[in-house]
């Protein structure tokens, strides 16, 4: 059982993208962040973009980082989305499939030691980037509301947390009261 839960064991566990350290990234050689878009940039079918999302990004790319949404989304929703944020995207990346993951780290000439891959979900964005060796950051859901096969999804994640906090001493993060919707 160890070696199969390992596929879902993040690299780091955190209640938004905010609390990544950029610094700390940096210095461990990172330079392409991997975003999922639901539920880790934004509220689910959320279009919107906060103020303090912007001020985030453009931080990380003032210090170099290259910024690429990576969603299971419909093309135009992401591609919306990344034209509000000045980033490049895949749409339709069939995570945790490495497909999407491999094109994403050509199209910026990064390694998978480059590469970090933050998102809500440990099926998908947890999962693929494991797959490919990037690192991993698993993020709180920023709502509640989600897409119905995502709420199914997060019942068997509930079962593989808990097995990880036992096993691998994973601790959840404590919410931070700006992202609760």
């Amino acid at each position: 059982m160890t070696q199969w839960l390992k596929n879902y064991l993040p690299d780091e566990y955190v209640s938004s993208v905010y609390d990544l350290s950029l610094d700390e990234l940096w210095r461990q050689g990172r330079r392409l962040l991997l975003f999922d878009l639901d539920n880790t940039l934004v509220p689910w079918n959320h279009g919107e973009v906060s103020e303090e999302l912007m001020n985030w990004l453009d931080l990380a790319r003032e210090r170099g980082f290259f910024v690429c949404i990576l969603s299971n989304n419909r093309g135009t929703r992401v591609r919306q989305f990344a034209e509000r944020i000045g980033s490049d995207y895949i749409a339709e990346a069939r995570k945790p499939k490495d497909i999407a993951f491999l094109q994403a780290m050509e199209r910026f000439q990064c390694t998978p030691e480059m590469t970090v891959m933050i998102g809500d979900q440990l099926f998908t964005d947890v999962r693929g980037g494991n797959r490919v060796g990037a690192r991993t950051v698993l993020v709180l859901p920023i709502s509640r509301r989600e897409w119905w096969g995502t709420r199914w999804n997060r019942r068997a994640e509930r079962v593989i947390l808990y097995w990880l906090r036992r096993r691998y001493a994973l601790r959840t993060p404590n919410r931070r009261e700006k992202t609760r919707n």
